[in-house]
């Protein structure tokens, strides 16, 4: 089975295309700056990423572009678009419409748009890569795979906020968190790694990147994340505050005159990284100026530390321990630096870092002391083979119950 997996961004389109039966990812790609005048596609067949100036207003664009490069004479992985069977769609918000995966219809379009409001960065061009695909393969089954459904899981303790809660009821403020198909992924992958069936154990998985996140994973089951009703709760990120006190919203705008949604773009795109160090929202970058002794980017760094070793310890609490704490992502996968100042000092928990394991720079593997009571790992996630075994898992339940139909029809007759 040959499944074309989407992720639409505000200014972006990456995409993949897997052959299930193989495993193989037979190309993968991004579309970046779309709608500016330096938009460009970069596209790797297996030989080395190449890229090409394209001129892209929209999505629209970004998708023929995408299409044309899959069936590229000679070159392209595929000769027709029949040999594509199913299209996965990443939607970071479904709100509590949707608690899985679905194959996408009119219905489904419609509550995506509703949600937009919760995600408004990535929800609305998901929905235009969404109809360019109907519009360019018609009839071709499409699925949503949504970043919240992992957490629809969590108990109202954890997910209703201590506000009047008609809030809850009529406006459906609530927590929502994002990242769901990473931290469902990892999970599972590090229970396999562990030799143990994921619902024995607890975990504490860590999304570590320009946005961050993590979530405490019980059994198998989600019941506490750090982002909230839309993704700039919870940990300092790139460009994201995370967790403050509410209070300095509304006494900024006292003094500045900021309207909300001034606020807003303060919040989510100059606040975090950038905003602590003044410098960038790339954690590289920012080791950079602290090793050269910029005192902004070296606080920078010990508070996006000190906000990932508060969750872990929070979460430690609510599952009374962990058997292990997963890294995955840009910063997780890749800063030995911010593993062992996120974990300094929880020795006393059973949390023991290996110093020489911390050093490696890649693949999956457990990083933590022999001695160590809970497990430290790194795991690359594979969100897009996750959305791409949830179409698998669809279309399967989609062949079955046409097949049950038929069945049933040839009984009647």
């Amino acid at each position: 089975m040959k499944v074309l997996v989407l992720n639409a961004g505000s200014s972006s389109l990456k995409y993949q295309l897997l052959d299930l039966a193989t495993g193989a990812v037979l190309i993968r790609g991004l579309c970046e700056n779309i709608g500016m005048h330096d938009s460009a596609h970069r596209f790797d067949r297996g030989f080395g990423e190449l890229k090409r100036s394209e001129i892209m207003n929209d999505h629209h664009d970004a998708l023929q572009i995408v299409i044309n490069t899959l069936l590229e004479p000679d070159r392209g992985p595929i000769k027709s678009l029949d040999e594509i069977d199913a299209v996965g769609h990443r939607v970071v918000s479904g709100g509590e419409y949707f608690t899985e995966s679905t194959l996408i219809d009119d219905d489904v379009l419609e509550k995506i748009g509703i949600c937009s409001e919760l995600a408004p960065l990535h929800n609305p061009p998901a929905l235009a890569a969404m109809h360019a695909c109907l519009e360019m393969m018609p009839g071709k089954p499409e699925v949503a795979v949504f970043d919240t459904a992992f957490f629809q899981t969590l108990p109202p303790r954890a997910y209703v906020y201590p506000l009047p809660y008609e809030y809850y009821t009529d406006y459906k403020i609530r927590k929502y968190g994002a990242h769901g198909t990473s931290h469902r992924f990892i999970a599972r992958h590090a229970a396999k790694m562990l030799g143990a069936d994921v619902r024995d154990l607890r975990l504490i998985t860590c999304h570590l990147g320009n946005g961050a996140s993590i979530a405490a994973v019980d059994h198998g089951v989600a019941i506490d994340t750090t982002m909230g009703l839309t993704p700039l709760d919870g940990l300092m990120m790139g460009t994201r505050c995370g967790t403050i006190d509410p209070a300095v919203v509304t006494r900024i705008q006292t003094l500045l005159g900021y309207t909300p949604d001034q606020m807003n773009e303060i919040m989510n795109k100059k606040s975090g990284l950038l905003g602590v160090s003044g410098i960038s929202s790339d954690l590289r970058t920012v080791e950079e100026a602290a090793l050269a002794g910029n005192e902004r980017a070296v606080l920078a760094l010990e508070l996006y530390a000190y906000f990932i070793k508060r969750y872990i310890g929070q979460y430690f609490a609510v599952m009374g321990g962990a058997d292990a704490i997963v890294f995955t992502a840009g910063v997780g996968e890749n800063s030995e630096y911010m593993r062992a100042q996120c974990l300094a000092g929880l020795e006393p928990m059973g949390i023991v870092l290996d110093a020489r394991k911390n050093r490696i720079r890649s693949g999956e593997r457990i990083i933590s002391e022999d001695r160590s009571r809970v497990k430290i790992m790194v795991i690359p996630t594979n969100e897009e083979l996750m959305i791409a075994r949830d179409v698998e898992k669809i279309m399967d339940e989609v062949h079955q119950a046409e097949v049950t139909a038929e069945m049933v029809e040839e009984t009647l007759v």
